[in-house]
């Protein structure tokens, strides 16, 4: 677990050196690397190798051997049959905003970095459908979609590549009513470790539906680069909205927040967005952030459609939240102040770590059924209390989700151990709820000792089969999810 590796001592939060393989690829194999893609686009220097053995979670840095940065799809199967010859690990790399550790090469190997594959590509607007490489970004793509009446709604909070995001089975603040991308991918293109390139869905195709045989979109959707490399993904595009109105309301307590949520979807609001901060968290974006808002438990909301359905939504939503005690709305009609109020809702994870400062940070990710939400909220944030941790709450309560970042300083052994401690706590208070350790990051390393626990011994041995059927020689991503 990787936050038992945390609590080895100093230096853990480093990279590890080489050890093995690392660092001491064969002189053949780095000069085949460089016959395909040139010797500008392979590096075995320290520095780039330590950059690409991190993202944004807490793991400690693996570096690869070498890292190489492909142009194209044809590159990438030359470079996976080469790595897959010489018995190698290959390791996707994109933004690197990752939480769970990813990226990192625990086993050495070579890191494809794909963000100079950034086309987009087979736009169809009467067909709603885009296809993206892995450099595209979800700004970058809606930035492209700006004037056709279109856009891509599934928006993790950072910059993520749409590739990585499909890898991870992303979600963000707009699931609730456009749903997270195992929704809205209609086909990849896959690079398997021998080189072999599949299309998930049949080359070109983009319907909506199909009855064809193994859904194998679906499979590739959430394999963290354990299966393949994904270096297409064509994605579902949606009609952007004629009316948007974002609103923030305070409430006397978590559970007022938390049910109020439970309500507005029973009551089938098609509310776009509805977020949970809680009162450290709402004090942390206020500071963060320059803000003026309530510190009390609150909730972002986001309304589309026409105008007069966006009114009507607002009015029932009012309706609800008045019921359960919560604050008169504080409206945000414009671009400009939605776009203020959301950035203070992504910024979420920087504010809290700015409540102390040289500290870091690990996110909890428990989804659970919509009925259970109320209950394991109060629980968690009780059980914050109790155990002294600093770890504000917000979450996407409109799909179950939400997430505790604990703050806590990684010298302090004794303080790491109440971490991993909780972080295993709240995911089987999750699991005994009929939810899952993870509704949006993923396992990678730090949340397989929960895989069994949720999907059982069995579950766990046909996905070890499809792996072996699709990696016999466990050169993807190893080290991640099983």
């Amino acid at each position: 677990m990787a936050l038992q590796r945390l609590c080895r001592g100093s230096g853990a939060l480093g990279c590890r050196r080489s050890s093995g393989l690392q660092g001491q690829l064969p002189g053949k194999l780095v000069e085949a690397l460089r016959a395909v893609v040139g010797t500008p686009n392979v590096s075995t220097a320290l520095a780039a190798r330590e950059q690409h053995g991190r993202d944004e979670s807490m793991h400690r840095c693996s570096p690869p051997d070498a890292v190489v940065w492909p142009q194209d799809v044809e590159q990438v199967s030359k470079l996976a049959g080469i790595c897959y010859s010489h018995g190698v690990p290959i390791i996707p790399f994109s933004t690197g905003t990752g939480l769970e550790g990813g990226v990192t090469a625990v086993r050495g190997g070579v890191c494809f970095n794909l963000t100079r594959m950034d086309r987009i590509t087979a736009l169809s607007t009467e067909d709603f459908t885009v296809a993206v490489e892995p450099g595209v970004t979800h700004k970058a793509l809606n930035n492209y979609l700006r004037d056709t009446g279109l856009w891509f709604p599934v928006d993790p909070g950072a910059d993520a590549s749409l590739c990585g995001m499909a890898a991870t089975s992303a979600s963000g603040t707009n699931a609730v009513r456009y749903g997270t991308m195992r929704h809205n991918v209609l086909n990849l293109q896959v690079v398997l470790a021998d080189g072999r390139v599949l299309h998930t869905a049949g080359q070109g195709r983009h319907f909506r539906k199909s009855a064809a045989g193994y859904n194998l979109t679906g499979l590739f959707v959430g394999s963290e680069g354990t299966l393949g490399l994904i270096t297409q993904a064509t994605l579902r595009l949606h009609g952007s909205p004629e009316a948007t109105v974002a609103a923030v309301c305070a409430f006397p307590s978590v559970q007022a927040a938390v049910g109020c949520t439970v309500q507005a979807l029973q009551a089938c609001i098609p509310v776009a967005r509805i977020e949970f901060l809680d009162d450290v968290m709402m004090a942390a974006c206020n500071r963060f952030s320059g803000l003026s808002y309530t510190v009390s438990p609150t909730l972002f909301l986001e309304f589309h459609g026409s105008p007069s359905s966006v009114e009507e939504q607002v009015r029932q939503a009012e309706e609800i939240v008045q019921l359960n005690g919560g604050s008169d709305f504080a409206w945000a009609r414009e671009p400009e102040a939605r776009n203020k109020l959301w950035a203070a809702r992504h910024n979420a994870w920087y504010a809290a770590l700015a409540l102390r400062p040289g500290s870091k940070g690990y996110s909890t990710d428990v989804c659970v059924p919509i009925s259970r939400l109320p209950h394991i909220v109060g629980e968690t944030h009780r059980d914050l209390q109790e155990s002294g941790l600093t770890g504000p709450i917000v979450g996407h309560v409109g799909d179950g989700n939400f997430h505790c970042i604990l703050v806590f300083d990684p010298a302090n052994l004794a303080e790491s151990q109440h971490v991993k401690e909780f972080a295993t706590r709240l995911a089987r208070r999750a699991l005994a709820l009929d939810g899952t350790c993870t509704g949006e990051h993923g396992i990678g390393l730090g949340k397989r000792h929960l895989m069994r626990e949720e999907i059982g011994e069995l579950g766990l041995t046909v996905m070890r089969q499809i792996k072996a059927t699709l990696d016999p020689k466990n050169l993807m991503n190893p080290g991640k999810v099983l």
